[in-house]
């Protein structure tokens, strides 16, 4: 193929596989969290270090992961201390992440403005291969937390109450949910850009939730959403020179819309099913309920 013969397209075809699996990785946690946004403040923090790393000469990438784990670590104490001043504080903190990011980019010997929208929405032609390795460094992290300790995260998730009578240790998961989420905002911030990463966190685990009703299922569902629209949001940008970003989303949000006018012949269908089965005569026990999707009670 045409489109690997240049070596930019390499390195943005691998990031965008790794963006593909790392976020909705993640996002099925926050999901079930009810933090479906948090993504997307963390994006704003992460322009602060996206900033900083111009203004110091260090690399943006591993700067905007320290900044965006420090933002996402004092998000979680406001959640836990904040109280009824607690959004305010959020506000604050993500708007001072923006707004940082614009000042220390402008004051950046060889920063501008161009640079910092590269970070922004995402850009195929400057991934460079110092960017896949810290994007390879921090995927794995991702992968090996999301899926290492998964029974332990979903848990969590699903009832802290219940998980720390269980003698899980809720805050420091629910820390340890941020982190990873603040790492998956660097990871994908060359591809799809820091303003639209939260989209594809959450919107391919609304998609998969349309078809399954397990937790494994609707992660192995989400991932494969994910890795499908950034290749091929990618693969779209090189030939038609439209942003990638914006085309992953676009993508992704359109794969949502298919699956959810599919999902309703086959949720009629199971119905069918279940009301066959039971006018049969077979005991109600012997007939084995639906169980619910990420959102209700179900084992990994």
């Amino acid at each position: 193929m045409e489109i690997l013969d240049y070596a930019f397209m390499q390195r943005a075809l691998l990031a965008a596989v790794l963006v593909g699996i790392t976020a909705p990785a993640v996002g099925i946690y926050l999901v079930q969290r009810r933090q479906a946004l948090m993504g997307d403040g963390i994006g704003h923090v992460a322009m602060t270090g996206v900033g900083l790393g111009f203004l110091l000469s260090w690399s943006p990438i591993w700067m905007a992961t320290l900044v965006s784990v420090l933002g996402a670590v004092l998000m979680e104490l406001i959640r836990w201390y904040g109280k009824t001043r607690g959004d305010l504080a959020l506000a604050m903190l993500f708007y001072g992440g923006m707004a940082g990011g614009v000042m220390f980019i402008n004051l950046a010997p060889t920063g501008s403005n161009a640079n910092l929208t590269s970070y922004l929405f995402g850009s195929l032609s400057t991934v460079s291969e110092s960017d896949v390795t810290a994007i390879c460094v921090l995927a794995a992290f991702v992968v090996l937390v999301t899926l290492g300790l998964r029974r332990q995260l979903f848990a969590v998730s699903q009832d802290e109450e219940f998980a720390r009578v269980t003698g899980l240790p809720v805050r420091a998961l629910n820390l340890l949910t941020a982190v990873t989420a603040a790492v998956t905002v660097t990871v994908a911030m060359r591809v799809v850009g820091l303003l639209l990463v939260s989209a594809l966190m959450v919107v391919p685990v609304a998609a998969a939730q349309q078809l399954s009703r397990s937790f494994a299922a609707t992660f192995a569902i989400a991932v494969a959403i994910g890795v499908t629209v950034t290749i091929s949001g990618t693969v779209t940008s090189y030939y038609q020179d439209v942003p990638p970003g914006a085309t992953i989303v676009l993508l992704t949000i359109g794969a949502f819309v298919l699956l959810t006018a599919l999902a309703a012949p086959l949720a009629r269908r199971r119905a069918r099913a279940l009301a066959a089965a039971q006018g049969a005569g077979d005991p109600a026990e012997c007939v084995i309920p639906p169980s619910r999707g990420p959102g209700g009670k179900v084992g990994v």
